[in-house]
């Protein structure tokens, strides 16, 4: 018969065996002393995709802006309009007055010379 291999230093042969020494998992700081390339990438990494995402948020806010001012504009030439017709419609009255002094009164309200 054969004789089995031992296992390899430091690998126990279950939870009862002998361990070989046991080490102190590293800290953040250490760690990234270790592996400098690898953190570096990630804080670049991580800085592309903050970037990459205050974009997209810039581009939303600003088709956001753009459909306000459409609306807004649409708003403005509706008061526009409403506002005309109301001079329309005091005009027409003042042109009923027989004595001329509401249609004096609103050419003045208007800015309007004769």
């Amino acid at each position: 018969m054969a004789s089995p291999t031992p296992p390899p230093h430091g690998v126990s042969e279950g939870f009862g065996g002998a361990q070989g020494p046991r080490r102190r998992p590293l800290g953040l700081v250490a760690n990234a002393m270790k592996r400098k390339h690898g953190f570096v990438q990630l804080f670049l990494m991580t800085g592309i995709l903050m970037m990459s995402l205050r974009s997209l948020g810039q581009k939303h806010r600003i088709h956001d802006l753009s459909g306000d001012t459409a609306e807004l504009r649409v708003e403005r030439d509706a008061l526009a309009r409403r506002m005309a017709n109301l001079k329309d419609a005091l005009r027409r009255e003042a042109d009923l007055d027989p004595s001329g002094a509401l249609a004096s009164h609103i050419r003045t309200l208007f800015h309007e010379s004769e």
